[in-house]
């Protein structure tokens, strides 16, 4: 006798293809979680050093004194000193080392603004936007263009100023100030000024390799004279 037929909701499911399976998802690598556990740590602990981010932080009196350090090491300060040392100096030596301070500056500011402008890293969030003369990328934290500058200005001096072994230190102490005093007012989290330490440092090697002279920049130097 014929078995009789097996009704639909009798039928065996069918087993989906290979191809209609779920494509399992795939584990973060090995940098990656490193590169997130740094940031997490970073931000933890550049929220904890930020001592003086506001009045009523930890060390809210300070923060006035943090402040004047905050504009000795801005741009401004920098550029408006050394043009008008350019103009006062009578030294053709002199005229060199700070048209080629200047030179410094000036790339310092371009490089800064090129790699925040890439990173776009906001600054963090407890941080107080009343700085010092500010410009649009100035709203991004990654690299701190006080640590850069500072950094290269260190060097620069300590290569082309004649100073006494404590105004040497000095220069240095003020270079490293700069950079903590960043954390301590929450402007940068602790990799910014890290980084910005190194590409500062770097960069007085890009200014020694293009240093600028009267041989190699005859039009230049001619000009400025006149």
């Amino acid at each position: 006798m014929p078995s009789p037929r097996s009704s639909p909701s009798r039928r065996a499911a069918p087993v989906p293809s290979p191809s209609r399976r779920a494509a399992p998802v795939p584990s973060p690598s090995c940098a990656a979680v490193a590169l997130r556990s740094l940031l997490a740590a970073d931000l933890r602990v550049s929220r904890r050093l930020g001592v003086c981010a506001g009045e009523r932080s930890a060390w809210g009196s300070a923060r006035p004194l943090l402040r004047l350090l905050e504009v000795s090491g801005h741009g401004v300060p920098w550029l408006a000193g050394t043009l008008y040392g350019l103009g006062r100096s009578e030294s053709p030596a002199g005229r060199e080392v700070l048209l080629n301070l200047l030179f410094a500056l000036v790339l310092d500011l371009v490089l800064v603004a090129v790699v925040k402008g890439l990173v776009r890293r906001r600054r963090p969030t407890h941080n107080k936007m009343d700085m010092f003369v500010t410009i649009s990328v100035d709203k991004y934290s990654f690299p701190s263009g006080h640590a850069t500058r500072a950094a290269m200005v260190c060097r620069f001096v300590l290569h082309h100023l004649v100073l006494a072994i404590p105004l040497r230190v000095l220069v240095v102490l003020w270079a490293i100030i700069v950079g903590i005093s960043r954390v301590m007012l929450g402007r940068h989290n602790v990799t910014d000024v890290a980084f910005g330490f190194i590409m500062g440092y770097m960069q007085y090697n890009v200014v020694k390799y293009f240093w600028l002279s009267p041989l190699n920049a005859p039009a230049l130097f001619g000009a400025w004279n006149q």
